[in-house]
């Protein structure tokens, strides 16, 4: 059975990873979002995780799906979305 630090940890590495490819700081991307300045550092660093609402602005923020958040396999998720939104406007001839 896991720790519950565990999942703030796995967490909070998905996190870093998703705001360093967007290239802002944790502060920035804080207070982007309507939070404190260490908001998003205590988030990475373990010591809390979001609300549900918080999360959602989160994954708002990264441009991203909260699916896509979870698929630590995808480094860029939101050039995926992208992509894929791009697709879907194709016909089946292109």
């Amino acid at each position: 059975m896991y720790e519950d630090h565990q999942y703030n940890e796995k967490f909070g590495t998905r996190l870093t990873q998703l705001r360093t490819v967007k290239g802002v700081s944790a502060r920035e991307m804080s207070l982007a979002i309507g939070q404190n300045p260490a908001y998003i550092n205590n988030i990475e660093t373990g010591k809390s995780l979001p609300s549900m609402n918080g999360f959602f602005y989160i994954c708002e923020y990264l441009e991203i799906t909260p699916m896509h958040f979870f698929e630590t396999n995808l480094i860029h998720p939101a050039q995926i979305e992208r992509i894929l939104g791009y697709m879907k406007q194709l016909n089946s001839e292109q």
